[in-house]
């Protein structure tokens, strides 16, 4: 009797040396189109990364020739036959797995290829920053199978707007990578080679950032983006400043400033505890070694292309 061959995972989990995170959907013969299996591994992995200190940041990318399709039809069409409690806990558990990735107390990248359809164009609004190939094509297909793109529409709306999500939601047309680059789906547009070292160079600069000053930001980014400025955005604003200036991380990265040297999170893992310890002793000898900055990923400058405004 022939042994079945075991079910690849969903979400490839990667960490490199330096802290970054690479989250990989693994069903290419799909289009990596989500099942509730794989919105429970993204929940899972995403979960974890939250919780663990040495991960820095968050690449999201797809195996195969695509990005992501979306969710399963197939998936959605048996749902019919499933019960009312059933149906909404299979949403539920979608629409949380969105709002971890959009939330995540690190900085995340959406590496983006192929085809991305539907839910897929989800992943890459709740993501902070997206790169995407010039010959992916994009589409929020909902509507063409009667369905609304309910669970990621506050992602998109906070990405390309009310007035553009009208145009491309109501007809479900495909639009090309220049398209999601005019409407601020994507930021950046690269040939297919360079997507990786596009990548390379935007995690080696959010290397260059304190890990809770980033996170911070995120949230100060959330809270304020639609509050008016008033008194108590002024008030806000004033103690949140106050409160982190006085952080370790603050302080570590005024000293650095004025002591002309590269402050510990830009460096390699190893060198950033010798340079710890070294603090702690009080002792001020300046190395080579602690102010040497580690860029992950990042090649020498090669030819990237950035569409320019």
């Amino acid at each position: 009797m022939r042994k079945s061959k075991p079910t690849p995972p969903r979400v490839l989990f990667a960490v490199d040396d330096y802290g970054n995170a690479t989250l990989t959907l693994n069903r290419p013969e799909v289009h990596n189109a989500f099942d509730p299996e794989m919105v429970d591994a993204l929940s899972t992995a995403l979960q974890q990364i939250a919780h663990d200190s040495a991960i820095r940041a968050v690449v999201i990318a797809g195996a195969g020739p695509s990005f992501c399709a979306g969710a399963d039809i197939a998936h959605m069409r048996a749902s019919a036959h499933h019960s009312k409690a059933q149906n909404q806990q299979a949403a539920q558990a979608s629409a949380e797995m969105f709002h971890q990735l959009f939330s995540l107390n690190k900085p995340t990248i959406a590496a983006v290829h192929g085809a991305v359809r539907g839910g897929g164009c989800g992943l890459v609004a709740a993501c902070d920053i997206a790169v995407t190939t010039r010959t992916a094509t994009f589409r929020f297909s909902e509507v063409n199978i009667g369905i609304i793109p309910a669970m990621i529409s506050p992602y998109i709306l906070a990405a390309i707007g009310e007035r553009h999500a009208r145009r491309w939601m109501l007809t479900g047309e495909e639009f090309d990578a220049a398209e999601a680059w005019r409407m601020g789906l994507v930021h950046d547009l690269v040939e297919a080679d360079d997507l990786a070292g596009r990548v390379g160079l935007l995690l080696g600069e959010l290397y260059t950032s304190g890990p809770h000053a980033m996170h911070a930001v995120k949230q100060l980014i959330t809270q304020h983006a639609h509050r008016p400025i008033d008194a108590v955005s002024v008030k806000t604003t004033a103690s949140l400043i106050a409160e982190i200036r006085a952080t370790a991380e603050g302080q570590e990265g005024l000293g650095a400033f004025l002591e002309k040297r590269k402050p510990v999170w830009t460096l390699a893992p190893q060198k950033a505890a010798e340079s710890k310890t070294k603090t702690k002793s009080k002792t001020k000898s300046k190395t080579k070694a602690n102010t040497k900055s580690a860029t992950p990923h990042a090649p020498k400058k090669s030819k990237v292309t950035r569409r320019g405004r």
